[in-house]
């Protein structure tokens, strides 16, 4: 069991709303258009932030927790891109102008953020209660799975969204952005702009990720404070990961073949793991190792896959794939 003092929390919670803090400066304080050189300087250095506290909490709480940690990283980083999809098909439908884009995903990070802490807490307690919620958890998982790959070549529709559907029904919005503004006032009307129902629809869409994302993150940790520094620093990268492979996006075909094939694989370990330890010993389970190994190799996969079957077809578009069957409608260009 991970024992993590009152220091080392008040510490790592430091960290993250420092590098918070960053991001919200760079994506909302200083809005501009993010080139390519900016994009990728920025997310070399979340992923070396996040590499170099791995190789310091391994050090000091040992290499199996390490290893819990970099695998608990890499599943919730690879469900990231997905929602990356998600994003790229908010901001299209919603027409979101380039210099706004930080401003959206920033706070559609913070969102994400504190869900993911509420997510977090809740899952911990259910499984500390009660040992059948991996169960319950795996099963989920298996379920998205099989949804998401039936799913595949598909895209999720806004419009399906009950908050964005009571935003535009119930709320007076103005037509345009009005510099970036959330809530203006017209001819002395207190209105809400269009990117107050760009943030419903991120925020509502962070809700359905994190149903997914934490229970896939227990199946490699069963530790509160790996699931939390792994969900936060595969986040915080986000803001600048968008610009820098919005373009490759298309590319991944296979993507969500491969976190479909990610997620069914982590739903069974969970299973296994429930059945280990409430039926019989006999009942075998996956190691975190072995895990991190088959979630590397799929992602790989996938992606080598994916950039050699858009080469020879470049034609190809890859979607986000949904939950539900939307095979009438595609995000707008």
């Amino acid at each position: 069991m991970l024992e993590v003092t009152a220091l080392g929390w008040t510490l790592t919670i430091g960290v993250i709303v420092a590098l918070l803090a960053l991001d919200l400066t760079l994506g909302v304080l200083r809005p501009h258009v993010v080139g390519f050189r900016e994009a990728a300087g920025w997310s070399i250095f979340y992923i070396v932030v996040a590499i170099a506290f791995g190789l310091v909490f391994a050090q000091v709480a040992g290499w199996t927790y390490g290893t819990e940690y970099f695998a608990g990283y890499i599943v919730e980083k690879s469900l990231s891109v997905d929602n990356l999809f998600v994003f790229v098909i908010i901001m299209s439908t919603f027409a979101v102008p380039e210099r706004y884009q930080q401003e959206v995903l920033t706070f559609g990070i913070i969102i994400a953020l504190v869900l993911r802490v509420v997510f977090i807490a809740l899952g911990a307690t259910l499984l500390n209660l009660f040992s059948f919620m991996f169960l319950i958890f795996g099963l989920i998982l298996i379920y998205t799975a099989v949804q998401l790959f039936r799913h595949r070549d598909e895209d999720p529709s806004i419009e399906d969204n009950a908050l964005v559907r009571a935003g535009r029904r119930f709320l007076p919005v103005t037509d345009d952005y009005v510099e970036g503004k959330m809530i203006t006032r017209v001819d002395g009307r207190r209105m809400v702009t269009p990117l107050f129902l760009v943030l419903l629809a991120i925020g509502s869409t962070d809700i359905l990720f994190a149903l997914d994302s934490i229970p896939a993150v227990f199946g490699v940790t069963e530790e509160a404070y790996i699931v939390f520094v792994a969900n936060a620093f595969a986040l915080l990268g986000l803001r600048a990961l968008f610009f820098l492979v919005k373009g490759l996006l298309d590319r991944l075909v296979y993507l969500s073949t491969g976190l479909a094939v990610i997620l069914a694989f982590i739903g069974v370990k969970l299973v296994l793991h429930w059945a280990h330890k409430s039926l019989s010993d006999a009942v075998p389970e996956v190691s975190t190792p072995v895990s991190l190994i088959v979630i590397i190799g799929i992602l790989v996969v996938t992606t080598v896959a994916s950039l050699i079957k858009s080469r020879r077809d470049p034609s190809l578009k890859a979607h986000a794939g949904s939950l539900h069957s939307h095979p009438d409608r595609q995000p707008q260009d």
